[in-house]
This record gives C-alpha cells, sequence and structure tokens, in this order.
C-alpha cells in the first residue's frame, strides 16, 4: 500500500523526521469489514495471533509491543470515504476504537508511560485532512 502524497504528506514527514512510528492504513477498496480487518493487521504490522475482529482490533491498538520504541506513533488513514459510504456501522465503531486508543495512550504518556498516539483520516489528494480529535467520538 502507499500513501497518497497529498494531504497526509507533510504531517506524515514531519512524524517521520521527528522519529515517530508511523502506520499507514489506505482503505481504498475495502468494502467489507474482514477486508477491513485484514487491511488493519497489515498496516499495524499486528501479530499473527491478532483475532481480525473488533476486540481484537482495541487490544492490539492498545498493546503495539511490536512496534519500535518512538516518542510517538501516527496512524495515517487514507481514502477512507468509500468505506463509510459503504459501511456507516462499522465506521462509526472502527472511529470509536481509533478514539479510545488514542485517549489510552494520551492518559499513558501523561503519566510517562509510554508514546503518544496520534490518528489523522485523510480522503484521496485535494480532501482536506481531519485530526482525529483526542477525546471525541
Amino acid at each position: 500500500m502507499t500513501l497518497d502524497p497529498q494531504p497526509l504528506a507533510p504531517a506524515v514527514a514531519a512524524a517521520e523526521e521527528a522519529g515517530w512510528a508511523v502506520l499507514r492504513l489506505d482503505l481504498d477498496g475495502v468494502r467489507s469489514k474482514a477486508g477491513l480487518m485484514r487491511r488493519c493487521g497489515a498496516a499495524l504490522g499486528a501479530p499473527e495471533y491478532f483475532g481480525g475482529n473488533w476486540d481484537a482490533l482495541a487490544d492490539a491498538l492498545r498493546d503495539l509491543s511490536w512496534l519500535p520504541r518512538a516518542p510517538g506513533r501516527l496512524v495515517a488513514v487514507t481514502s477512507w470515504r468509500g468505506y463509510a459510504d459503504e459501511r456507516p456501522d462499522d465506521w462509526e465503531t472502527l472511529r470509536e476504537i481509533l478514539g479510545e486508543a488514542v485517549d489510552f495512550w494520551q492518559e499513558r504518556e501523561g503519566a510517562g508511560e509510554g508514546a503518544g498516539l496520534t490518528v489523522l483520516l485523510a480522503e484521496a489528494p485535494g480532501g482536506e485532512p481531519r485530526r482525529r480529535p483526542a477525546g471525541g467520538h
């Protein structure tokens, strides 16, 4: 998978320059929950035991122990509109899980127990990026 050069390229470049772990979740062509889970597992570099369901995804996003140590983590979600339109309930669940993971890592970071997590949502080139608020759903 490749990340479209715009509109997230500056954020990705800045995160990489700062030494962050950058994970690219490109949802282009994904139209089923099973496809979403496969794409998420691949993007996260999740271990083979990743269960491919909502609970497993939430657990994986709260673990991330297989990633190299880094001062921060960025999940760049691109080309998500087709999935959101096709499966709005699943899209909302994914957004909630991502938001909860951001909250989890923000609390850990605040307690000095780990790096934070930032999630950016962007559509195809020309679309405006949307930063996932830490506390909002």
